[in-house]
């Protein structure tokens, strides 16, 4: 498994992660699923939906990239929407599956993170992923 070293391991001063520390070699990766984004999601979970696409964005721009240590419960919120498969065909469950920002729908979903004032995040060195 890739560790995405220097990728923010979790929005700062809350709990929402952004990586795992370890691969789970018994059972294999967990599967990406498209999770369904209602209107009336908290605001918490939407502030780290757009704080996971800054990360994502700022590290990896429109390239393509690995899943590596990157969450699965948090990338999922995105799957399929903001981040699609870049690679066909596409393992749900492996570490190794590459994804891509869908620049046009992700700065449809969040312009606060691709405006041209947009103020870059400011991640805890500490956090950074091991």
């Amino acid at each position: 498994m890739l560790k995405h070293r220097g990728f923010p391991s979790r929005l700062p001063g809350t709990d929402f992660q952004f990586t795992i520390r370890r691969e789970n070699r018994k059972e294999g990766a967990s599967k990406l699923i498209r999770r369904e984004r209602f209107k009336d999601r908290k605001y918490a979970d939407r502030l780290a939906d757009q704080g996971f696409m800054a990360a994502l964005w700022q590290y990896f721009g429109e390239e393509p990239f690995e899943r590596g240590n990157l969450d699965a419960g948090r990338l999922s919120w995105l799957l399929g929407r903001e981040v699609v498969p870049a690679e066909d065909p596409f393992d749900p469950a492996s570490y190794d599956a590459l994804l891509k920002i869908d620049l046009k729908r992700a700065q449809i979903s969040f312009p606060e993170v691709f405006a041209s004032d947009a103020e870059e995040f400011l991640w805890d060195d500490d956090e950074d992923a091991e």
